[in-house]
């Protein structure tokens, strides 16, 4: 039986392929020990490597770093590592921070790994006579973001809450992406766009991701909603209860809520100086 953490890492790798489908400079590949998923992308985060088997030892890791950077290397790209730490035993965990800074990549976010054996139901907010679900109440409208003006919407979201430039978010996010299996959605108050999330489907679990709110508009329930509605048509379209997700210190308590837990943890190293 695989180890829990597998099918997370394994939904974030594909989350990755899926976004790199059908871009001319795109490297998808599988070497030894190491996943490539690189998009080709000026944002270096979205130039992926990934550990694919365990790692014992300190050259073991070291041999993978390596084999990473090369191909990075001749591409002349900006690279970024993703890395779940249970793929390491200990000795290799000890030495990872030092091991990556030897190859001038250092650490630039660490995140809890959780998942989830489905989603708790909302908790009813009562008002004196009047019993609602929370999650039915902040969103006026959630769309698929399949058009040329919702996926401009999902962009300008996650530009600003994700602290990126807007054209190397459009280069990730271009309108191309309702053609792939990374299914994005943005939630709507009053014909304004306030918050998305997406969706990927694989290894028997839901992946969920690109949980965003407009900074001024945080702390109404939308995050909760909108995650809601992805994981549900998820689950409804492909009969998946399992979800899984990579969070911020911002939603770890959300997502305490609705009931996931800590399953790994995941280190990104960056090849640039700066992320962006």
């Amino acid at each position: 039986m695989a180890a829990e953490f597998q099918s997370l890492e394994a939904n974030l790798r594909q989350s990755f392929r899926v976004l790199a489908q059908g871009r001319p400079r795109a490297d998808v590949a599988e070497l030894e020990g190491v996943s490539i998923a690189s998009l080709g992308a000026a944002f270096q985060m979205f130039n992926a490597a990934f550990l694919n088997e365990r790692v014992e030892t300190r050259e073991a890791l070291e041999a993978r770093i390596a084999t990473a950077q090369g191909l990075f290397t001749a591409r002349r790209m900006a690279w970024s590592f993703w890395i779940c730490e249970d793929w390491l035993s200990r000795p290799a965990r000890r030495v990872l921070l030092r091991s990556c800074e030897q190859f001038g990549l250092r650490a630039v976010a660490e995140m809890p790994g959780m998942a989830a054996e489905s989603i708790r139901e909302p908790v009813a907010a009562r008002t004196r006579s009047l019993v609602r679900p929370r999650a039915t109440l902040p969103l006026s409208d959630v769309r698929l973001a399949n058009t040329p003006a919702t996926m401009a919407d999902f962009r300008a979201i996650g530009s600003v809450c994700f602290h990126v430039p807007p054209v190397w978010f459009a280069e990730v996010f271009d309108d191309a992406m309702p053609s792939r299996p990374f299914i994005c959605w943005v939630g709507y108050v009053d014909s304004r766009p306030v918050a998305t999330a997406a969706t990927v489907v694989s290894h028997g679990v839901i992946g969920l991701y690109n949980v965003a709110t407009m900074p001024d508009e945080r702390g109404k329930g939308y995050a909760e909603a909108i995650t809601r509605h992805a994981i549900g048509m998820a689950s409804r379209q492909s009969g998946l209860q399992r979800v899984i997700l990579q969070s911020t210190a911002l939603g770890e308590r959300l997502y305490k809520r609705l009931g996931f837990r800590e399953v790994s943890r995941l280190v990104v190293f960056n090849s640039a100086t700066r992320i962006y």
